[in-house]
This record gives structure tokens, sequence and C-alpha cells, in this order.
């Protein structure tokens, strides 16, 4: 059986309200496909909701036995992290 490919998901500047359903649609999308790979190296700003749902796609990931990381995440979603007492749950998935 072939190694399923890693699908990347880039994120956006922004990572808001606004932002998230087409995010979760992306996120959904390449879940389905295999093991996904989420850039965080853009974000200058991220919300609360948005973190829970990174974590509730990781979730996901782990039951269907794909691998799911989330690359080179920039200060602010480091720092939206840590304050709000994230950091465990993201350690697994965090990678650069």
């Amino acid at each position: 059986m072939a190694k399923s490919q890693v699908q990347s998901v880039v994120l956006p500047r922004v990572v808001d309200l606004d932002a998230l359903d087409e995010i979760a649609e992306t996120l959904l999308g390449a879940l389905s496909a295999g093991p996904v790979d989420v850039n965080a190296s853009a974000v200058e700003r991220v919300s609360t909701n948005a973190l829970f749902m990174l974590l509730s796609a990781a979730q996901t990931a782990k039951k269907a036995k794909f691998t799911f990381t989330i690359s080179g995440a920039s200060t602010a979603v480091a720092a939206a992290i840590e304050k709000l007492g994230l950091a465990p749950a993201f350690e697994p998935v965090l990678k650069g």
C-alpha cells in the first residue's frame, strides 16, 4: 500500500471568525485525503476558535490514523497558544 502524500494547508495572515468556515472546509478536504501539514508561518492574528478548530482537526487526523502537523507557527500563533494555556495540547503537532 502506497504511503499517502501529505496535504499542505497554508493559513492566511488573519485567522479569525470570518476566515474559519473556509479554513475548516479546506482542512476537511485535506484530512479526507490523508496526512496534513498546516503552515502557520504567515499568521499575524489568530482567534481562540481557530486554535480549537486546529486541535479538532488534529483529533480527526489521529482517529483516522493520519499525521497532522503545524509547521512554522508564527509568533502570534505561539503567543496565543501560550496565553490560553494550550501548549500541552499543541505540543504533539507543532513542528519547527
